[in-house]
C-alpha cells in the first residue's frame, strides 16, 4: 500500500468516525434533562410567544426531522444559531477559537521546546543527580491538580505580589480608550502571561517524561548497540539513532495535545477567567444550549482525527521500518 492509498483509506475512515460523532452529539443532547426553550423564554410569556420562539429554533419539530436538519446545515457549514447569544454559532466559534489558540497552542509548543531536549538529556544520563532531580520535579508538576495549581498561582503572583492581572485576557479602560495596538498587544501579553507560564510548566513536565521514558525503551534496542560497535561519537548515537526513533510516541502525544488545546482547557480557561472556546463550551452545556455545544464538540473531534492521520504520516519519516 503507498501513501496516497493510506491517507485516502483513513480520509474515508475520519468520515465515517464524524458522521457517528455528529449522531451521537444529537442524541446526547437531546435526552440530556432540561428544556433548552426554557433558558430562553421569560416564564411571563404568553404561551403563543412561547410557541413562536420553540418554532423559530425548530423544537418543535419531530427529532427525525430536527436530525435530517441538523445533518444537511452542518454538511454545509452551517451550525445554526445559538440558543443563548443572539448569533450565528459559527461566528461564536470562530471569536472565541483564537483566544484558546494563542494560550494552549504556545504552551504546547513551549513546553515541547523545552521537554524534549531535558527528557532526552536525562535519559543519556540516567542515574545521575540531574535524571533524579528532574524526574521527581517532572512527576510532581504532571500529577498536581491543575485548577489548584492554577488557584496558587493566581493567589501568590496576582493577588498577593500584584504582578499579573487575576484573570481576564484585556483591560477594558486601555481597549475602550484611545490605546494604540502596541499598547493593545502588551494588555494581551500581560494577561497571557501567568496562565502561559503554568500551562507551559504542567505541559513541560509531560513531555519531557514521555520523552525520557521512550529513551530509555529505544536504549535497549540492539541497533543501538550496533552503532556503539561501529565506534559512533556518542552524540551520533544518541541523536540521530535513539533520540529519532524514541520521538513515535512523542508525535502522537504532540499531534494530540495540538488537537485538544484547539478546544481549550475547560477547567483551565475557567480558573484564568480566559474567554476562549472551552469556557464557551461549558457554558452551552450549562445553558443547554444545543448547536454552540454540538459545533464545539464537532470540532473537536475533527481536529483530534485529523491529528492521528498526521502522526500516523510522520510515523513513516521518522522510522524507515514503517511502510505504507
Amino acid at each position: 500500500m503507498n501513501l496516497a492509498k493510506f491517507i485516502l483509506g483513513r480520509s474515508l475512515q475520519i468520515a465515517l468516525a464524524l458522521f457517528i460523532i455528529m449522531t451521537l452529539l444529537f442524541v446526547l443532547f437531546r435526552v440530556m434533562p432540561g428544556d433548552p426553550a426554557s433558558m430562553i423564554m421569560d416564564p411571563k410569556m404568553p404561551p403563543e410567544a412561547k410557541e413562536l420562539i420553540r418554532h423559530q429554533f425548530g423544537l418543535d419539530k419531530p427529532l427525525l426531522l430536527q436530525y435530517w436538519y441538523y445533518l444537511k446545515n452542518t454538511l454545509r457549514g452551517n451550525f445554526g444559531r445559538s440558543f443563548y447569544y443572539p448569533e450565528p454559532v459559527f461566528e461564536i466559534v470562530m471569536r472565541k477559537l483564537p483566544n484558546t489558540i494563542l494560550l494552549f497552542t504556545t504552551a504546547v509548543i513551549l513546553s515541547y521546546s523545552l521537554g524534549l531536549p531535558l527528557g532526552k538529556a536525562i535519559a543519556w544520563k540516567r542515574g545521575t543527580r540531574l535524571e533524579v532531580g528532574a524526574t521527581t520535579v517532572g512527576l510532581f508538576f504532571y500529577t498536581i491538580f491543575i485548577p489548584w495549581f492554577g488557584l496558587i498561582m493566581i493567589w501568590v503572583f496576582s493577588y498577593k505580589l500584584g504582578w499579573f492581572p487575576i484573570g481576564g485576557m484585556l483591560t477594558p479602560e486601555i481597549w475602550s480608550g484611545q490605546a494604540t495596538s502596541l499598547e493593545k498587544l502588551l494588555d494581551i501579553l500581560y494577561h497571557l502571561a501567568l496562565p502561559l507560564f503554568v500551562l507551559t510548566l504542567l505541559f513541560f513536565a509531560g513531555s519531557m517524561l514521555l520523552m525520557r521514558n521512550s529513551m530509555l525503551e529505544t536504549l535497549r534496542e540492539d541497533y543501538i548497540v550496533t552503532a556503539r560497535a561501529k565506534g559512533l561519537p556518542e552524540k551520533i548515537v544518541r541523536d540521530r539513532h535513539a533520540a529519532r526513533n524514541a520521538m513515535l510516541p512523542v508525535v502522537t502525544a504532540l499531534s494530540l495535545s495540538l488537537a485538544f488545546s484547539m478546544n481549550g482547557g475547560v477547567l483551565t480557561e475557567t480558573v484564568f477567567s480566559w474567554p476562549g472556546l472551552g469556557r464557551t463550551l461549558v457554558e452551552a452545556v450549562l445553558n443547554h444550549d444545543y448547536p454552540l455545544a454540538q459545533a464545539a464538540f464537532l470540532l473537536l473531534s475533527a481536529f483530534v482525527l485529523f491529528a492521528n492521520l498526521v502522526a500516523d504520516i510522520l510515523y513513516a519519516y521518522l522510522d524507515p521500518r514503517i511502510k505504507y
